[in-house]
Order: C-alpha cells, then sequence, then structure tokens
C-alpha cells in the first residue's frame, strides 16, 4: 500500500533506543508519592496511576485488596534503575515489578520518553 510511512516502529525509538513500560502495584495512599520521585529521578517519562483491584494468595491466604497499578514509560536502559529504585521505595516484602518491552508505537511519543529520560 502506498502512502506516508508510517510512525511506527518496532524497536521503540530505534537501534539502541528501545523503550519499555514498568508496572507495579502499590497503596493508594502511597502511589503518587511513588510516581512522583521516580518522575524526580528521571527514571520514568510518564506514568499512569489506575486503581486495581488484586485478588491474589499471600502466605497461604486468599486476598482481595484495592490497589494503584503505576504504568510507568522509560528507556530499556534505565530499566534496572527503576527497579532498584521501586524495591527501595515500596512498602510490600515483595512488591510486583514488571518490565515489558515496547514493540512498537507512535514514533514520536517513544522519541519523547527517550529524551524526558536522557537526566
Amino acid at each position: 500500500m502506498k502512502g506516508k510511512p508510517s510512525r511506527m516502529e518496532k524497536k521503540g525509538a530505534g537501534a539502541g533506543r528501545e523503550i519499555c513500560i514498568v508496572l507495579s502495584t502499590v497503596p493508594p495512599a502511597q502511589s503518587a508519592a511513588i510516581a512522583k520521585r521516580m518522575l524526580e529521578k528521571n527514571l520514568i517519562a510518564c506514568v499512569n496511576i489506575l486503581p486495581v483491584r488484586s485478588l491474589y494468595r499471600w502466605k497461604g491466604e486468599c486476598c482481595d485488596e484495592e490497589e494503584h497499578l503505576l504504568v510507568m514509560k522509560t528507556r530499556k536502559g534505565l530499566a534496572d534503575r527503576a527497579t532498584r529504585t521501586l524495591r527501595a521505595v515500596h512498602p510490600y516484602e515483595v512488591p510486583e515489578i514488571v518490565v515489558l518491552p515496547v514493540a512498537a508505537g507512535h514514533l514520536p511519543y517513544l522519541d519523547w520518553v527517550y529524551r524526558e529520560t536522557a537526566g
């Protein structure tokens, strides 16, 4: 199909400039403080805070908790530092921290994420 070239790219913002998503559930009362700390350290460009209901097993018991899910966008090269910082400030004994690669996205947005995490 002919037309304008796509503004999507498979490897984030280009070779060596991959973007990833860091997910973490946190107590609602602490979500904004944790998110701001990550932003202030330039470890993430953006964070979405979503209310979620988490059902899980912990130490042999079923739990049902209201939490906030932090959806944080950063560069792949900062994922380890972001994870370490999250572990240091997270109140849970075993926090949920999951890093997912961005396979494709709107190139101007991915470039913005990369620039904002240049710190």
